[in-house]
Formats: structure tokens, sequence, C-alpha cells
């Protein structure tokens, strides 16, 4: 396939968390504020005179100064962002806004919090919200009041920033042109010969959550125009396909080694994935913005952190079904190591999706920063192998 105008442009913007764009936005006068988990409303921070960044620790290559303050027992992502932030990469930031879901993201703001100096920026607070464990009426109300106190008023206080429904309103619409044109140019992985890679678009994923809306906008547009008309190869270079699901990836360089072993990544319902993080928000009649924006982020949710076994049943449904929405052959499960939702979750869809749903599942534990390269490919090569068997035997 010919190359995305926009890939290599991309790649450079993911190569730093304070990229280009992000200072562009802070030029423009406005506030930059970070956050780490799909629980934050990104719509919230996105406010006018506002805009999100989803934190990443590119090119940490060793979290040892973290470890020192975390312990080496704690995920490897949480260090990562830590010791990027003990080494001045985030003082760019305004503000970060966490919430109370992993544990890990907490002790990471929690040394944001008490650890004098970590950024850099006269104007940097900290902010924790609460996330219920259940999705019933209740909850949704508690995350309401939550995404009020802690998010809302925090910013109307703090910084002056306006929260009023209309400017609410103004951010949803923004967020929904982002999170449609994600949507579209994903849905051509469904197509039988699928015209974008899973590394192309996990590339363009995460520029849409890294760089402000309004500065990355245009060309997320332009980049779907040019899918419209683009052609897949006479011959693919995949042997099978695979839906990736697990814990936080925001590495492109994990998806470009899967495929490099022969399987194409169709569907990414991991955190730092676009399904459920680029579904369309809708502020039902009688609903306030705040309300409709806190029932989206709970109720689409698939975190493993809600353990009621009919959300746990419902979980293996849901990625069974976009299994077969994009015409996946197989699963690939990967939790970061000492992720605790994450390692329980992986289990569990190892035993469920084959017994239930008849996916094969492989099953992986990874270090944030991926150092095992070679075991990897070994496990992904035998995977690989073994789909094709199994399609060979059922005559597809």
């Amino acid at each position: 396939m010919r190359d995305l105008k926009h890939l290599i442009y991309f790649e450079d913007l993911l190569q730093e968390a304070n990229n280009d764009l992000v200072r562009k936005g802070k030029e423009d006068g406005n506030l930059c504020l970070g956050y780490t988990c799909y629980f934050m409303p990104e719509v919230l921070l996105d406010l006018p005179g506002c805009f999100s960044v989803r934190l990443r620790a590119p090119r940490c290559t060793s979290p040892d100064m973290a470890t020192y303050y975390m312990s080496g027992r704690t995920c490897h992502y949480g260090r990562s962002l830590l010791e990027r932030a003990l080494e001045g990469g985030y003082n760019f930031i305004d503000a970060q806004l966490a919430t109370e879901t992993c544990t890990v993201t907490c002790r990471f703001q929690e040394h944001l919090d008490y650890m004098d100096g970590v950024i850099n920026n006269a104007s940097f607070k900290t902010e924790f919200t609460d996330v219920p464990f259940k999705k019933n009426e209740n909850s949704i109300d508690h995350y309401e009041k939550q995404l009020k106190i802690h998010v809302l008023d925090f910013l109307n206080r703090e910084f002056g920033v306006d929260t009023s429904d209309e400017a609410i309103l103004k951010a949803i619409e923004l967020n929904n042109e982002v999170n449609d044109i994600v949507t579209a140019i994903g849905d051509y992985r469904k197509l039988d010969r699928p015209t974008i890679t899973g590394y192309e678009f996990s590339v363009i994923t995460l520029v849409s959550m890294c760089c402000p809306k309004y500065l990355i906008i245009d060309k997320l547009r332009e980049t779907l125009e040019e899918l419209k008309t683009r052609e897949p190869d006479d011959k693919p270079n995949y042997k099978i396909k695979v839906m990736l699901a697990g814990s936080e990836n925001d590495d492109p360089d994990f998806i470009k080694l899967i495929e490099g072993c022969g399987a194409l990544v169709v569907a990414d319902r991991y955190c730092y994935g676009s399904l459920e993080a680029r579904n369309h928000i809708n502020v039902e009649e009688g609903d306030t913005p705040l309300r409709a924006v806190a029932k989206h982020y709970l109720l689409t949710s698939q975190c493993a952190r809600f353990m009621e076994q009919q959300e746990m049943r419902h979980r293996k449904k849901v990625l069974a079904d976009y299994a077969k929405d994009y015409q996946a052959d197989g699963i690939i499960v990967a939790s970061n190591k000492f992720c605790e939702y994450w390692s329980y979750e992986r289990m569990i869809d190892t035993i469920v999706l084959p017994r239930d749903y008849g996916f094969p599942v492989c099953s992986i534990e990874k270090e944030y920063i991926n150092t095992a390269s070679g075991q990897l490919r070994t496990r992904f090569q035998a995977f690989v192998e073994s789909v094709e068997l199994k399609k060979i035997q059922e005559g597809k």
C-alpha cells in the first residue's frame, strides 16, 4: 500500500510527550491538562482554553529512579511515568487530573503531589477523582458529583476555566468530530482486505490523545480522505488477523512486532486503544452535558476493575463481538507485569474466549518497556502458526 501522507509526521509527534503541537497549544495560551486513564474524561479537559494530553513515557529505557520510590513490584507503566517526571519530562503540564482506579497511577499521582519540584511549573496543580466500581444509577450520580467537584469546580477555581453547559457542549462537539474521524479510519480494518495496518492506526489513535485536538484534526481529516482511495496490496503480507486486548499499551512498535510475525492487528480493545475511547458521546434529552459525560464514560468502559459477575461475562461477549465484527481469527491478550486487574482478566480471557466463543487466544505478560522482543516474537510466531493450522483443518 502507498504510504500515508502524514504518518511520518504523526510518528515524530509521538517521540516526545512535549511535542510540537503541545508546545504550539501552550504558545496559543491554552492550559495543558495531563491524565492517564479513560475514567478521567478527556472531553472535560478539552474545555475552551484547555487541551488534554494522555501521558506516555516515550523512549523511557529503565525506570531506576522511580523504582526507588515505587518498588520493583509495581507496573512498569506507572514507574516509567514517574521516571519521566523526575527527568523533567512533564514540566509543560499545568495540572494532572487522576482517578482512583489503577493503583500504580495513583502512586504516580501521589508522588507528584508530595515530592517538591517534580514538576517545574509554577502553576502546576493535581486533583483526584473517585470512580465507582459498579454501573448503576447510584454510581452515575456519584461519578457525576465527583466530576463536578474534582474536575469542573477545580478547573474553574484554580484556573478560571469556563465550565458552563455551553462550554461542555462545545468540547463534546470537538471530541465527537475527532471520535467520528478516528472511528471511520478504524472501520477500514473491517474490510476483507484492510487498507490500513494496526501499526498505522495505533499511531493515529495515539496522536489524537496526545496532541491538542484543534491542531491535529485537519490532518486526521486528510488521512480519512486519503484512505477512501487507498488500495490494498495485491498479495496480503499477513497470515491471520488478530484483535489485541489488555492493559496499557501506548507503544506502536509493540503492534509492529506482532504484525512482523504475520498477524495483522485489526481491533484494539486495550487501554490507549480506540474502541470505547473513540465512541461518539450522545447527550440524551433531559440530561445535562455533565450527566451525559458521566454516563458515557462509566457505561461504555470495559475496564477489568468492574468485578461483578455479569460485568465480567459481558466483557467476554464484547471482546468476541469485536473479534467477529473485525473478522479477527484470534485474540492476543496482553497485560503489563504486576498489573493487578488485567493479570486476572487475562487469565479468565484465556479460558473463556476459546471455550465459549471459539477464538484462539495468545496470553502475554509483558513489560511497559519491551526489552524481551525476541521471546515475544517466538510466542507470536507460534500463535500465528497454530491459528493457520486451525484454519486449514476447518477448510477456511
